[in-house]
């Protein structure tokens, strides 16, 4: 009884830990939209955009390994706000490239950087096994929790990558603590 009582601690730290990450990444992603009006797929977008001299929809979407119809959807939304403009190439006339205005360098250079640029930094810190060892538990996690299907993005949100800034849904009510996983009779 007391090694399932221990397990049940355990089990509980971890679910606590996990939902502090999303807590986590859902604060900073609505203190985005409330700041700056842009989701962080949006700014990673714009970010995007803004590094290059001449950017399609496709190279955009490659850089940032998300499908081209999810980039052309935030695009729009970003083209609407005036943060960026569409053109045609003048050298090949089929290709539209997409430049950020001075309202979208405006909004970059207010901005503050994006959750996953300081995970990735501090990441880059840690030796090679502890890394290995962070993405065998993640891996072993996700099958779990049978999420191994779901498509992901490397981009820290819990919103659709596609959403509307403008159209966010409303925080949920939170309470500081989490129910406990463990059922009266022990199991979870």
């Amino acid at each position: 009884m007391e090694n399932k009582l221990k397990n049940a601690s355990v089990c509980d730290e971890v679910l606590i830990a996990i939902r502090r990450i999303i807590q986590s990444i859902d604060l900073h992603s609505r203190q985005l939209v409330k700041q700056f009006g842009l989701t962080g797929p949006q700014l990673i977008i714009l970010r995007e955009v803004s590094q290059a001299d001449e950017i399609t929809a496709s190279d955009v979407s490659r850089a940032i390994s998300l499908s081209q119809a999810t980039v052309t959807g935030v695009l729009d939304r970003l083209e609407k706000r005036g943060h960026i403009v569409r053109r045609r190439s003048e050298q090949d006339r089929r290709r539209t490239l997409v430049e950020i205005t001075s309202a979208g360098t405006d909004i970059l250079e207010a901005a503050p950087p994006l959750m996953q640029e300081s995970f990735t930094e501090q990441f880059g810190d840690l030796q090679a096994w502890e890394q290995h060892m962070i993405l065998s538990s993640l891996h072993r996690l996700v099958a779990m929790m049978d999420a191994k299907k779901i498509s992901a993005a490397p981009m820290l949100t819990t919103d659709a990558i596609d959403q509307p800034a403008e159209k966010a849904p409303p925080p949920p009510a939170e309470t500081d603590t989490l129910p406990s996983p463990v059922n009266s009779n022990g199991s979870i």
